[in-house]
């Protein structure tokens, strides 16, 4: 039997209070959502069933994902005054941050061509 959506929404909410109560415990750098969906991968790995009853409610409240958006785009204009006082040091950091990870991708990339044409070489 499909969990109802209202279990789903309540589970997806369970697992980021739990993500927010492991960050405030041990004082993580890393968000407590992030560590929750963390933690739902892995219950999903382990329990299938379970991944496939939350597959049916997924794509629905994944066609309205754009929605959770709006908060940043408020939060935008809200800094608004600030964006344009820093645009320069945020520009800057924009542009230096996609870089580094275009950089660094690729050459993981490469290390991994190489490697993975070196054993197929030696088979």
């Amino acid at each position: 039997m499909l969990m109802s959506f209202l279990s789903f929404i309540t589970l997806l909410l369970i697992y980021q209070l739990i993500g927010e109560w492991v960050v405030i415990q041990w004082h993580f750098a890393i968000p407590g959502p992030v560590i929750g969906m963390l933690l739902l991968l892995m219950t999903l790995l382990f329990r299938p069933p379970l991944a496939k009853e939350m597959h049916f409610h997924a794509h629905p409240f994944l066609a309205h994902f754009s929605l959770m958006f709006i908060p940043a785009g408020v939060g935008v204009m809200v800094h608004w005054p600030r964006l344009q006082a820093e645009w320069s040091a945020i520009l800057a950091a924009l542009l230096i941050s996609t870089l580094l990870g275009l950089l660094v991708t690729g050459g993981i990339m490469l290390l991994l061509m190489r490697l993975f044409s070196k054993n197929r070489s030696e088979e």
